[in-house]
């Protein structure tokens, strides 16, 4: 009946909203029979609410004076088992979101209506119920501002007492659907960015303030099963654990924005809160071991996921006041040796003990503090955090007591990783550490003068406390250069057991500091870079022997920009997934001949020459160099006497060709049986191919293309049982495709490539072998084009060449 009625009266009028409301008003119980009457009259009261916000004034005004929200409140509570609960929810969120007038958001705060719905007693544990309780106040935190919050708070004096909004809220930031812990975070940060005086307050006292605390536990614990799985001795691939790793991976680095999204609503308390958590409960614990200044046990963490877990927080969260305090910790081992006069450090030598760390963290506060650059909320911050740190020392850690003696101070703290024997992962991770905080421009210049990277003239200028050439000659990076550029040679000239991986990232390292070291290298370390140089040369030319030599330029076309915009990357953009990476993706050996194989070596090989040739250029140069393919001819110069080839080598599938010279055989193929044909190879310029043709029925010097496979690659061998079959291997992977489809989509090339096999049946021993002569003739004009266009890149001249002609 009501329906009809419906029907007969605008569903937008104020008298039919009024209608409404009385129908819902009469009802007394919701339960599984009136439950779909129920949900029609909420539906239709939040259409008709969200048209009046914005069309009809006197619709909201109704929608005050009967108390509509009230009604949902009354609905939750007389509800039997109905599960009305969950469309109730999205129809508010759905009114809420839509609303647009002040006035309506802040009617629909007032009066306690939205805090009754929000602390319904509700059964989560049945159903689908939290996605829409959630959804709910997510929608309320969106329409939150500092006029509006008050309404959502308890208030007992000057302190907030309640605020069940973000209370319950915080009750599913740990809820095992990623959609909710979204939801909830977006919530607590629409708070963070609206909070007066006395919510913050709240939120940073606990019990509440926990939230950050647990937060914080919660990023160590996967911190911890990152390095479980890490370093885990599972049987499966390499390419499947490295997909877990990312997995696993992007869960810390999406708890880091996070962290920082938090930061940046710019509240000093909030801001101190989180920052003091993070370096109690997370970064101090790994700094000290990495120190080696706490006894080691089964609680720490490995090495290299510390260091990866660090660096990506100094990306991630950044900022001042962590940037210096991380620097400062990390430091201390070479400045207890460096800072202050001769007398005074001969008496701290020896005394690397709890006592003299606290001293050094008191002195360095001073220095961090002190300028003119750290006033204010980072001023504050700082000097907060380094109160923090040395409390965390005095009340929980275990110092190891002992003389700092030469060794220690020499080749200690973060040097003992980038010194480790056989351990590259180990090397860089240490290194990539360093360069995040060398090149970060939050770096007070005094830490920055000694690690001593970017900025050094500037810092000597401004050093305060001890003399600027003093601190410069004793930073890690100018002391140990010569050794650290040692290290990274020696990796990249052992390259044919390494992975591309290693030798790409070490080439990383070296590139930047290279142009740190203003492109000198010692005699020794010289002659380590041109050891590797000639490895990876020698590496390239064996490539033109193998079944993908006719791709080399294009692949050097495609590779070079990439190559060269992995080189340039900034270490502040430059994701230390690589360090874990390494760990687990260890290069392996195998005997797989395959072409999928071939070209998978053959690609590495580029890469590894273009690697090497721009470190090269850099020493050289001083700069990296453009595509020097880019303007080289592919083709060849017009030639009549060679029209066969241009006719034959522009064949298709289908395509009438001259036979000429083709060899008659014979071939069988699944689908359509014994096949006479005649073998044709021809190659023009880098395009090779071997044409199988069908005779034509009415010319007799013609024939038509049938099959058509790549020149390169053939490997034709007569059978030794029959000496009239030939067999050839044919290449059934397409790089122009696969290569492409795989990089769009961020994949790995599939490994289900088979090689195809062609044998064909010749009349008589003579022409087999004279089959497999041309088809190998004409392989080796196509293979000599390949070599005359990187001839010019293999001459040791190159770069004298080059740097002739553009003087010219």
């Amino acid at each position: 009946m009501w329906r009809s009625l419906w029907r007969s009266i605008d569903r937008f009028s104020l008298q039919h909203f009024k209608y409404v409301i009385d129908e819902l008003r009469r009802i007394k119980v919701v339960d599984m029979r009136n439950r779909d009457l129920v949900i029609d009259l909420l539906q239709s009261i939040v259409e008709i609410v969200t048209y009046g916000d914005r069309q009809d004034p006197m619709i909201f005004e109704c929608f005050m004076e009967y108390q509509v929200l009230a009604e949902f409140v009354r609905v939750l509570k007389i509800s039997r088992k109905s599960r009305i609960e969950a469309p109730l929810l999205q129809y508010l969120s759905i009114m809420i979101q839509n609303m647009d007038s002040e006035q309506a958001i802040y009617y629909c705060f007032s009066n306690d209506y939205i805090n009754s719905i929000i602390t319904h007693r509700y059964e989560f544990d049945a159903g689908d119920l939290a996605p829409y309780y959630v959804s709910f106040l997510r929608a309320v935190s969106s329409k939150i501002n500092r006029d509006t919050l008050c309404l959502l708070v308890k208030v007992h004096g000057d302190s907030v007492v309640s605020f069940p909004l973000y209370n319950e809220a915080l009750k599913f930031a740990n809820h095992g659907e990623k959609m909710i812990q979204t939801a909830i975070r977006a919530l607590t940060l629409n708070t963070y960015n609206v909070c007066d005086d006395m919510v913050y307050q709240f939120i940073t006292t606990p019990p509440v303030s926990n939230y950050f605390s647990d937060l914080v536990c919660r990023l160590r614990h996967q911190c911890f099963h990152l390095d479980t799985f890490l370093h885990a001795k599972e049987e499966t691939s390499t390419q499947e654990r490295r997909n877990e790793l990312i997995l696993e991976t992007d869960k810390i680095v999406d708890d880091l924005y996070y962290l920082k999204d938090i930061l940046c609503a710019g509240e000093y308390r909030l801001s101190r809160l989180v920052t003091q958590n993070l370096f109690s409960l997370l970064v101090f614990p790994m700094l000290l071991p990495l120190l080696q200044l706490r006894q080691i046990d089964g609680s720490n963490i490995s090495a290299v996921t510390s260091l990866y877990i660090v660096s990506r927080l100094l990306q991630v969260v950044g900022g001042k006041s962590i940037i210096n305090a991380v620097a400062g910790v990390i430091l201390y081992p070479y400045m207890t040796s460096s800072v202050g006069d001769a007398t005074e450090r001969n008496s701290v030598v020896g005394s690397w003990n709890a006592k003299s760390f606290l001293d050094h963290l008191n002195h360095l506060e001073k220095m961090v503090c002190s300028g003119p650059e750290s006033e204010g909320v980072e001023n504050i911050e700082s000097s907060c955090l380094f109160g923090h740190l040395a409390e965390h020392i005095s009340s929980n850690s275990q110092f190891i007591g002992g003389p700092l003696n030469d060794v220690c101070s020499e080749r200690g703290g973060i040097l003992a990783y980038i010194f480790a024997d056989n351990n590259q992962s180990l090397l860089l991770a240490s290194l990539f550490f360093l360069l995040i905080l060398a090149e970060s421009k939050d770096l007070d210049y005094f830490l920055a003068s000694m690690i001593g990277l970017s900025g050094t003239q500037n810092m000597m200028s401004q050093t305060r406390d001890l003399s600027a050439s003093q601190v410069v000659d004793g930073s890690i990076f100018v002391k140990f250069m010569p050794q650290i550029l040692n290290a990274l040679l020696t990796i990249l000239a052992s390259q044919p057991s390494l992975s591309l991986l290693v030798q790409w990232h070490t080439g990383w390292f070296l590139h930047k500091l290279l142009i740190y070291q203003e492109n000198s290298l010692s005699d020794l370390n010289f002659h380590l870079f041109n050891t590797s140089y000639e490895q990876s040369r020698e590496r390239l030319r064996k490539e033109l022997d193998g079944c993908w030599f006719d791709y080399i330029p294009d692949t050097f076309r495609s590779e070079w920009p990439s190559c060269k915009t992995a080189l340039e990357e900034s270490s502040q953009y430059k994701d230390p997934f690589f360090t874990l990476e390494l760990a687990v993706c260890q290069k392996k050996t195998s005997g797989d001949t395959t072409t999928l194989s071939a070209w998978q070596r053959m690609v590495e090989a580029v890469k590894v020459f273009i690697l090497h040739f721009q470190l090269k250029a850099v020493i050289s140069k001083g700069d990296l160099l453009e595509n020097p393919l880019l303007n080289m001819t592919t083709g060849t110069t017009a030639d009549p006497g060679k029209s066969r080839a241009l006719d034959i080598s522009s064949a298709s599938f289908g395509s009438d060709v001259s036979l000429g010279s083709g060899i008659p055989c014979s071939i069988a193929f699944s689908n359509a049986g014994i096949r006479d044909v005649y073998l044709i190879p021809v190659a023009r310029g880098m395009t090779g191919k071997l044409l199988l043709t069908e005779k034509h029925p009415f010319r007799s010097q013609r024939g038509v293309v049938i099959a058509i496979a790549p020149l390169a690659g053939l490997s034709p061998k007569i059978d030794k049982d029959h000496p009239t079959w030939l067999h050839l291997r044919i290449r059934e992977l397409d790089p122009r495709f696969d290569t492409s489809k795989a990089r769009g989509n961020h994949l790995k090339m599939p490994n289900h490539f088979t090689d195809g096999r062609w044998t064909l049946g010749f009349s008589n021993a003579k022409a087999c072998e004279a089959a497999r002569l041309l088809i190998l003739e004409e392989t080796h004009k196509q293979r000599s084009f390949v070599e005359s266009i990187l001839a010019p890149l293999l001459q040791d001249n190159y770069l004298g060449n080059l740097s002739d002609n553009q003087d010219e």
